[in-house]
């Protein structure tokens, strides 16, 4: 039989590596994100920014800095699913593991899980983002009309 597109063989070493794959995009471009935002006020970086909740918040301008940031970084991993993980179906499943597995790392930072509304509400619309638009970017590639070969005919 010819060769499919994409095999539908369940691959664990493929679905493992690229969760790990997309972990690693996350967390970069967060930190590129924060680091870029920090130069901006003149704040201090720490690993806080990334797993503290109490960071994030409406009140002072360091907490919507770092909104704006975790903002940017959804939009940044959805081109991380649409050059990585090319499947649309499979872009609400990456970004619910990303911010499932950040979540797990802001419970053990911070020894319990985040109680501040604020990053409960972030960490909802960067999922919605991230999804929405990393689905919409690779539908758009697997949507894109096949060229098909307009030569001549043979009279058969």
């Amino acid at each position: 039989m010819a060769s499919h597109f994409r095999s539908y063989i369940w691959d664990p070493v493929l679905i493992v590596s690229q969760i790990v794959l997309m972990q690693c995009i996350y967390y970069s471009f967060l930190g590129l994100w924060l680091a870029g935002v920090d130069s901006l006020v003149q704040t201090n970086r720490s690993l806080d920014q990334i797993f503290s909740y109490e960071v994030v918040g409406f009140s002072t301008p360091q907490g919507r800095l770092s909104m704006m940031a975790f903002i940017l970084n959804s939009l940044t991993c959805a081109l991380g699913l649409w050059f990585f993980i090319r499947r649309g179906k499979q872009c609400l499943d990456f970004t619910v593991t990303v911010h499932f597995f950040h979540m797990i790392g802001c419970w053990v930072y911070n020894a319990h899980l985040p109680a501040s509304l604020a990053w409960w509400l972030v960490n909802v619309a960067c999922m919605a983002l991230m999804a929405v638009i990393g689905e919409y970017l690779c539908m758009r590639t697997e949507l894109r009309a096949i060229p098909v070969n307009t030569g001549p005919k043979s009279n058969l």
